[in-house]
């Protein structure tokens, strides 16, 4: 077995391969950062950094590919030419995993909440399981390392791009916007089949927990009929089956059981986290946890870091670190969920961002843009005519310390900045972290 790449996943694959007695060799084109260097040799894991040596490569019997790494690449593409199997690290651990459950995640926003919510559900309700996925550990390690009866697992696009066998017993697709297009060809349509591929092998013993509001799943399930169980879950109509919202209550419906709760008392604010929070609360009833404990977790669930995370009030001006927002739409919910007048921090590395899918509320709520990026010209022109105050800063101190200066007593101070981070920082948990240290200083 041949594993590219040599992060979570990657290492993760790894181990779980030395843990079965399959003989494996991790290759990685850049340097191996330094802890998973040393597991890799804590485990006896043949290793190169720095390169790929084609021809052991070309000879592997199967290969497993980081989900960073695009199939266009030329060695990806030798490695199809010979017909060698190309699978995802979630392909590997599904084969492994034995008789656990899995409640699998995904969707363009809000998989990463979604999880940690279910996960926290699961939980809070006595079961024994494991969150993984791009969400902590990657699934592989999780089943070499410790394995678990269930398994919440948030899954990317990527991952399911190179998937054969794997299955979800519970399969949730929050929703599908226009994202990562520079890895399907700039085809929308090559994206929405990919994120469908989390239900490619379910049968009528599974469950499929979709939102009926996105006009693109429902869409796409007109055309493609579905195997498994629909639970769908909306904010626009009663449903005999599945989870609603209704004059700010959630009702779930599930065969006979029913379960209703204030959305007032969610955990979880805005409405995009409605939608979250029906999708974890059916995934809880679903395997069977009891209706007292989805409602004690709902209650209490703390929202993660980097994802509307409060960081702090400064002389009446609240900062909000939302650094996982890396594309248009987790900035629309963001800001969709503001009540204040808002400071926005925008900018990093455009992946074909559309900036008109936010200008309306843009327009509405926002009174100042400070970019935080190398280039910053699509900003401008996207939002140049409507917002009267735009600065520019390179890096989350200049950033914080602008619109701290733009603020008034009652703004918020919003860092959501629909693009990647890799411009100035090495990851968007990097560029989340500057930014609150930024604040602190204040």
């Amino acid at each position: 077995m041949v594993i590219l790449g040599s992060g979570e996943s990657g290492v993760g694959a790894a181990i779980l391969c030395r843990k079965l007695g399959i003989d494996v060799f991790v290759s990685d084109r850049g340097k191996i950062p330094e802890r998973y260097k040393n597991e890799l040799l804590q485990y006896d894991i043949a290793f190169e950094e720095e390169k790929h040596s084609e021809e052991k490569i070309l000879r592997a019997d199967e290969v497993i590919k980081s989900p960073g790494i695009p199939d266009k690449t030329e060695l990806v593409q030798k490695i199809r030419a010979r017909g060698i199997s190309v699978i995802s690290e979630i392909e590997l651990a599904f084969r492994h995993k034995g008789d656990s459950k899995i409640i699998a995640i995904t969707g363009s926003n809000g998989k990463t909440t979604t999880t940690a919510l279910t996960g926290h559900i699961c939980k809070t309700g006595g079961a024994d399981c494991a969150v993984a996925g791009n969400i902590g550990y990657s699934f592989a390690r999780q089943v070499a390392l410790d394995p678990k009866p269930l398994y919440v697992v948030e899954v990317s696009s990527f991952q399911l791009d190179d998937i054969e066998t794997f299955n979800a017993d519970i399969a949730i697709l929050l929703n599908i916007t226009e994202d990562h297009l520079d890895r399907y060809e700039y085809r929308f349509e090559n994206y929405i089949r990919s994120k469908f591929n989390i239900i490619k092998n379910q049968t009528r013993n599974d469950y499929f927990i979709y939102c009926a509001d996105d006009p693109v799943i429902t869409a796409y399930l007109k055309t493609h009929p579905l195997l498994s169980n629909p639970l769908p879950f909306t904010m626009q109509y009663e449903l005999p089956k599945g989870a609603y919202v209704s004059e700010n209550n959630m009702n779930i419906h599930l065969d006979k059981e029913e379960f209703a709760m204030s959305v007032l008392d969610f955990a979880l604010k805005g409405k995009h986290n409605q939608y979250n929070t029906m999708a974890a609360g059916l995934a809880g009833m679903t395997i069977g946890i009891r209706k007292e404990k989805i409602r004690e977790a709902v209650k209490n669930f703390e929202s993660l870091e980097h994802r509307m995370e409060k960081v702090l009030t400064v002389r009446g001006v609240d900062f909000i670190n939302d650094s996982k927002a890396t594309n248009v739409n987790s900035t629309w919910y963001a800001l969709e969920s503001m009540s204040q007048p808002v400071i926005l921090i925008l900018g990093g590395i455009d992946k074909g961002n559309d900036y008109s899918a936010i200008l309306e509320l843009v327009k509405e709520k926002v009174k100042a843009i400070v970019c935080m990026g190398v280039d910053n010209r699509k900003i401008h022109e996207a939002f140049g005519k409507d917002v009267g105050v735009m600065v520019n800063t390179a890096s989350a101190r200049e950033a914080v310390h602008s619109a701290f200066h733009l603020a008034n007593k009652g703004d918020v101070v919003l860092l959501s900045p629909a693009c990647s981070s890799f411009d100035l920082f090495k990851n968007y948990e990097d560029r989340g972290r500057q930014f609150k240290e930024a604040v602190m200083e204040l």
